[in-house]
């Protein structure tokens, strides 16, 4: 199965819509995580348009947003637990705190720091795809590719 992965849209605030490249790579996955601040509803519809969506909602969602989706979630693929969240507070503990959430899973799925990262520490891949739309603490636009066959493979993807 091979899923995308991307957080941080901030639409439309750093961007009127999606990369285009983004939107053609995301059409050829099995499944999307979003892992929050999408800033808007309309966003939301953008990406669930692209193709099937698991999301949870950020610090700079709506209310509306976080009255549609859950703050983590925890998906089973292929045997595999994958826990997806935002994150919050200052970058320094921002791996610590979304741990905290999800102590018995494969992967965590986050973001906000913007900053991509695919690491295994202590057994668990720690998945932050970046932000494909805004370059605030990160040096460059990106989004995720994540290979779930007998194991899970995470790749980051510049844009």
């Amino acid at each position: 199965m091979i899923i995308g992965v991307i957080s941080d849209t901030h639409l439309p605030v750093r961007a009127k819509k999606l990369p285009d490249d983004l939107i053609d790579r995301l059409k050829d996955v099995d499944l999307i995580l979003h892992a929050g601040d999408f800033q808007d509803m309309n966003a939301l519809t953008q990406i669930r348009d692209i193709g099937k969506l698991r999301a949870v909602h950020g610090n700079m969602d709506t209310i509306e947003l976080k009255k549609e989706l859950p703050e983590a979630d925890v998906l089973k693929i292929e045997g595999f637990k994958i826990g997806i969240t935002h994150g919050s507070g200052p970058p320094l503990g921002l791996e610590e705190r979304v741990k905290s959430k999800f102590p018995d899973v494969d992967i965590i799925v986050y973001g906000h720091s913007h900053k991509p990262k695919n690491e295994v520490i202590d057994g668990t891949l720690f998945f932050n795809p970046g932000s494909p739309t805004d370059r605030v603490f990160a040096p460059f636009n990106s989004f995720g590719i994540l290979r779930v066959e007998e194991d899970i493979k995470g790749e980051i993807i510049k844009l």
